[in-house]
């Protein structure tokens, strides 16, 4: 059967990031890998990222979303059954940071896809530098996630203070708690500078299973009420994205925002571009097209594309 693993975490956790350094171990190791990625609503800005992956022994897939939870179910399970007649030894999910963990277990557990996959590592990813004012729905996705993970690998610890790392680890108490989850989760931590992560630390997680976790589905829908604008097309520069994405962030007009991505271009040079309040960066990318992904709650369409484009939308909040 194909090892199924998953990579979760929160918006802006640093999922991307960790799923390249994690992918480049199986693949040294000699694994042939399937990549799953797909993000909330219609417009996935996260594959450019990972096209330094795609090999031979590596292929890229990706889920667009937006299209309600029943039709996304569906093609989640229609896309799992077509990777299962690639030859692969793993395949690697990385979903939207609003991911429902019940979509991973309830998928897996059909026909035909129980009798082709085995769950495998479920690796959840925290930012060292939580947010500590979080709405429920956002402690909801953040513990539950946590909970069903064999192993929480901690992102920006290397930028971290030690008091910053222990309000995270005690902030993912508190989230547990919230929604009555019994797990113990500090001793499933790694918190390491990725940079420093060997291959016996890869290893180990590629190993490290799941956590069949008991708790209470606090949010509506699955979901819990977060939405997303895609902008497509914008001519913006990096710099003035970087601006335009300190107000989004800063100005309560906009709404709730909580992550900002997308692709940029300038002289010809792509660039991949992740926000969240208290952080903006940029990492070069292999191509794309330019765009831009606000994700959120209660955001005010018509304010944000005003800011963007410069004139009100003709889309809808996917």
């Amino acid at each position: 059967m194909i090892r199924l693993d998953l990579i979760t975490g929160f918006l802006g956790a640093g999922k991307t990031t960790f799923l390249l350094r994690y992918a480049d171990y199986l693949l040294r190791r000699g694994e042939k890998l399937g990549i799953l990625v797909y993000d909330h609503g219609a417009l996935n800005v996260d594959l450019p990222l990972l096209g330094s992956l795609r090999s031979e022994n590596c292929e890229l897939e990706t889920l667009a979303g937006g299209c309600g939870a029943d039709c996304h179910r569906r093609r989640f399970r229609t896309r799992l059954i077509a990777m299962s007649m690639g030859g692969y030894d793993r395949v690697i999910i990385e979903p939207s940071g609003v991911f429902d963990m019940d979509e991973f277990y309830d998928t897996l557990a059909e026909p035909p896809l129980d009798a082709k996959y085995e769950p495998g590592s479920v690796i959840a990813i925290v930012d060292a530098k939580l947010e500590q004012n979080l709405s429920p729905e956002e402690d909801f996705f953040l513990a539950s996630q946590a909970c069903g993970a064999g192993a929480i690998v901690l992102s920006r610890c290397q930028l971290s203070t030690p008091e910053e790392i222990e309000g995270c680890l005690a902030h993912l108490d508190r989230a547990a708690a919230g929604i009555r989850c019994a797990e113990k989760l500090r001793g499933r931590v790694i918190a390491k500078d990725w940079a420093a992560l060997t291959d016996e630390d890869f290893k180990a997680l590629s190993d490290c299973g799941h956590v069949t976790a008991d708790y209470v589905k606090t949010i509506a829908g699955s979901d819990g009420g977060f939405q997303s604008l895609p902008f497509l097309g914008l001519t913006l520069t990096p710099a003035e994205l970087r601006e335009k994405t300190r107000m989004l962030f800063a100005d309560g007009r906009f709404g709730r925002v909580l992550r900002v991505k997308g692709i940029a271009q300038e002289d010809g040079r792509f660039y991949q571009l992740n926000a969240t309040p208290d952080a903006f960066r940029t990492e070069p990318a292999l191509g794309g097209r330019p765009a831009l992904l606000v994700i959120g709650m209660d955001l005010n369409e018509d304010e944000i594309s005003l800011l963007l484009t410069g004139a009100k939308p003709e889309h809808h909040i996917l």
